[in-house]
């Protein structure tokens, strides 16, 4: 074992354990974060391993900005701490393309750059864009949705979806990981796909008792609900897995330019 991957298999056991602790991460979401985290400080390095930090220190901050608020929003999925298939989905896709840095090089390191990206474009407009006035609308009819309805958009949380693609290129860029252009555009495009799949694709539920559109089965309230539109299996994890993936494949698009 090399001593850089001991060192990254030590810190990252010591940063999940605390996210753990602080109640960032459910006990799933911690095993998951360690094995993210090995893997991007044995395969990448400190250089790598900021960049995950560009990601996840602001997104667990802001996820505590407005936290009342976001916990009264009964028709989304998940809250709370994130578990393993959230961390996966935010960050699994970051994990792999580390492991193809020593056959790939620079594109590579530019999809691991692009699916953190992406990853932080859309905690960014989802934390910031349920906290903003008025109501948002699907990025698909412009019709008006439900705030925190996956697929719905406002201004601010499109400007917070810009500014999260940014702020993980930066680091990207002057770490000479990758160029940060292609990582924040490869962000904001990661999370225009997430829009467009969650007002599409993504499962939408109907609350008969309630009234009212879900995105889970049963609702708060404890009815079942019904499919309304999308796949039953493709929920939010999946969604944001997909954006990922959308991330990583436009930053190595520019990479191999």
């Amino acid at each position: 074992m090399s001593a850089q991957l001991l060192i990254g298999i030590v810190l990252a056991a010591a940063v999940a354990f605390g996210a753990f602790r602080a109640r960032a991460l459910a006990a799933s979401g911690s095993v998951a974060a360690f094995v993210v985290g090995a893997i991007t400080f044995g395969a990448g390095g400190w250089q790598a391993a900021l960049v995950l930090f560009a990601f996840f220190l602001p997104a667990t901050l802001l996820s505590r900005i407005g936290k009342a608020r976001k916990c009264a929003l009964v028709d989304v999925g998940k809250h709370g701490a994130r578990d393993a298939w959230q961390v996966m989905a935010n960050g699994g896709v970051a994990a792999i393309a580390l492991l193809f840095a020593p056959r790939y090089g620079a594109a590579a390191f530019a999809a691991f750059a692009g699916a953190f990206a992406a990853a932080a474009a859309d905690t960014w407009g989802t934390e910031i864009g349920t906290l903003a006035r008025g109501t948002p609308r699907s990025i698909f009819t412009l019709r008006p949705v439900a705030t925190g309805l996956s697929g719905g958009i406002s201004w601010q949380g499109t400007l917070a979806e810009a500014a999260g693609a940014c702020v993980v290129a930066a680091p990207a860029a002057v770490l000479h990981l990758a160029p940060f252009l292609p990582v924040a555009i490869a962000g904001i495009v990661g999370a225009f796909v997430d829009s467009v799949l969650g007002a599409t694709a993504q499962a939408l539920r109907y609350c008969p008792s309630c009234e009212r559109p879900c995105e889970t089965d049963p609702h708060a309230c404890g009815t079942p609900t019904v499919l309304r539109r999308g796949f039953a299996w493709f929920e939010n994890d999946a969604v944001n897995l997909a954006a990922t993936v959308c991330g990583a494949l436009v930053a190595t698009v520019f990479a191999l330019r």
